[in-house]
């Protein structure tokens, strides 16, 4: 009998081929031969340490983007929170140096990562007293075994010179407009003026109170802490870390790499990977002939992105005329003519809607004040003021014509007031052998001499000057208030003014700012102010243009910038810097005639 081909190939195959059951097995079974995939845990690492400046990032066309600010640091908690390839966040705590302010802006950075489901771990190495609040704001804080932790309260320290500048044969001379303007106490007292005390005292127990004391509450509730048994904690400090966890202050005691083998058991994961610097920008090689082609030939310029977007306008420094610079203790000026042009950018720039004014500033020379101002309220695009850690007097000023005023609860702010005065160093000079005759017509010549104090007509004239600023000063706030919509009087005001400062908690209540927000808020406001498109968040040019360091290295060394930045080591004699920060402000100040400026360099430690 003949087959057909196509049986006999079908028979063929049967007898080649095994069944298809003895296959599925044997792939079954090399299937269970076959490793389980490993599961990774990805652990995004950021430290947070120094002062995080707030300001336009350095991004220099010849070497690229750097150093860190503030906001590159917020931001990279945000790409955390939304990384679908992250599943945790370690934060290493060490050595904040922000006021408090921006600290609030961290805990509200993280408080967001959280609410996205993610858990975010602390690694406190010294726990000062910021270092360790922050770490409170995250799920779980572990400090080394051999640390302690310094949570001794908040202090204030206020140093007075005016006896050292007798010695030295100075007299400081001022009029101060308000009770509260306690601006130059320091050169003309050498204690606390009542007024004073009083304002700073209610600074203190506010900072006390909601910054420490109620965020250890609110963060411990599995301790049942209440607010007297937290302040016996306080009064006890400092702790050893051992006796910190014992008593429920600390998490977890140990060291930052023991994370990996905690998250390993918990998550239970076969891999935990921690992503060293999340989100950090890497530093570019440099291509020295790409290098030199820039400096002979200048940099490319970038068109630009053509998207519509927020300005955010960088306010920091005291306020002055003239160009920004740094000060010679290395703090940053803010000057009107940098101001000016960065606000006249964005308002001619016709993809910017709207323009955020971010202002950390104790303020300064009410003139450059005024003249920031002013050139604000001339802008047509709607303007978001943002304070962060301070914003006083001639900060707290340029903010005044702005739609919203936006503060962080631990915002310093207020200081409406003016002050003027000089230094009479005649009988310094004297001492040392210069002597000084004088030939005047008029007898208000000298108003601004340096060889003596006013004479009582100079006085009374300096004082009816002072006054009508120190009005004016008080009608723009008003008209300000009542753009946004507060029902102020004048009346109100003045009793609100007088150079008194406030926290953003009680300058909210009292109607001197409008909301208790963060910079994304300020930002988000004015985004649909703009018209921009909700629940996008918006593109961002930030002002005014960093000046990078080559441009300093290469510029006129007549350059005020430049003398500037050739700065004092004062670290070889100790606390010398500690004590002198502040006046350096106020000897940059020398030059302006009218300060709006707050008292001291206030600090809550």
């Amino acid at each position: 009998m003949r087959l057909s081909p196509s049986l006999g190939l079908a028979l063929g195959l049967a007898l080649v081929l095994p069944p298809l059951a003895a296959r599925a097995d044997d792939k079954a079974a090399k299937d269970k031969e076959k490793p389980a995939p490993k599961k990774t845990f990805n652990l995004a690492h950021i430290k947070l340490h120094g002062s995080m400046d707030e300001k336009t990032p350095t991004t220099d066309p010849l070497l690229g983007t750097i150093g860190e600010t503030f906001r590159t640091k917020v931001d990279r908690l945000k790409k955390a929170a939304d990384d679908k390839e992250v599943h945790a966040i370690l934060l290493e705590i060490d050595g904040l140096a922000v006021g408090w302010g921006k600290f609030n802006e961290l805990t509200q950075a993280i408080a967001k990562v959280r609410k996205s489901g993610k858990k975010v771990y602390a690694f406190v190495e010294t726990g000062i007293t910021r270092d360790y609040l922050l770490g409170l704001a995250c799920d779980e804080l572990m400090m080394p075994d051999t640390s302690m932790l310094l949570l001794t309260g908040v202090r204030m320290e206020v140093s007075f010179y005016k006896d050292l500048l007798e010695k030295l044969g100075v007299k400081a001379d001022f009029i101060p407009m308000g009770d509260y303007k306690s601006a130059a106490e320091s050169l003309t007292r050498n204690s606390l003026s009542k007024a004073n005390r009083e304002q700073l005292t209610a600074i203190l127990d506010d900072f006390y109170e909601k910054e420490i004391v109620e965020r250890i509450v609110k963060a411990r509730p599995q301790k049942s802490f209440t607010a007297d048994k937290v302040k016996k904690l306080i009064d006890n400090a400092p702790y050893s870390t051992r006796e910190a966890h014992k008593v429920g202050l600390v998490d977890r005691l140990g060291y930052i790499e023991s994370y990996k083998d905690i998250l390993k058991e918990s998550a239970k994961a076969d891999v935990v990977k921690v992503l060293q610097d999340y989100g950090k920008k890497k530093e570019e090689e440099i291509d020295i002939f790409a290098l030199y082609r820039k400096l002979l030939f200048g940099p490319t310029k970038s068109s630009g992105s053509k998207a519509d977007k927020v300005a955010v306008i960088y306010a920091n420094g005291a306020i002055m005329t003239g160009k920004s610079t740094a000060s010679f203790l290395g703090g940053e000026t803010m000057g009107s003519d940098t101001m000016i042009k960065a606000i006249r950018q964005a308002e001619n720039d016709k993809t910017v809607k709207a323009i955020v004014l971010r202002v950390d500033s104790p303020g300064g020379s009410a003139l450059a004040s005024d003249l920031i101002w002013n050139e604000l309220k001339r802008s047509k695009k709607p303007v978001i003021a943002s304070m962060a850690d301070v914003a006083g007097s001639g900060g707290y000023y340029i903010c005044m014509s702005a739609k919203k005023i936006y503060a962080e609860p631990g915002t310093i702010t207020g200081s409406i007031g003016v002050i003027s005065g000089k230094m009479a160093t005649g009988p310094m000079w004297a001492k040392v052998g210069i002597k000084t005759e004088v030939l005047a017509r008029g007898n208000n010549s000298g108003i601004f001499s340096g060889e003596s104090p006013f004479s009582p007509s100079e006085r009374q004239r300096m004082t009816e000057m002072m006054q009508d600023i120190y009005d004016q000063f008080l009608d723009k706030a008003l008209e300000g208030r009542v753009k946004a919509g507060k029902k102020m009087t004048r009346e109100k005001l003045v009793s609100l003014a007088g150079g008194r400062i406030y926290t953003g908690r009680h300058a909210k209540e009292i109607g001197i700012i409008d909301e208790v927000g963060t910079l994304d808020d300020a930002i988000a406001e004015a985004a649909k102010l703009g018209g921009l498109p909700a629940g996008k968040e918006p593109e961002l040019l930030q002002l005014p243009k960093a000046r990078n360091p080559l441009e300093a290295l290469l510029g006129s060394a007549l350059d005020a910038e430049a003398r500037a930045a050739v700065k004092l080591d004062l670290s070889k004699v100790p606390g010398l810097a500690e004590k002198l920060r502040g006046v350096d402000s106020l000897l940059e100040m020398r030059h302006e005639r009218v300060w709006a400026m707050l008292p001291f360099r206030l600090e809550v430690k």
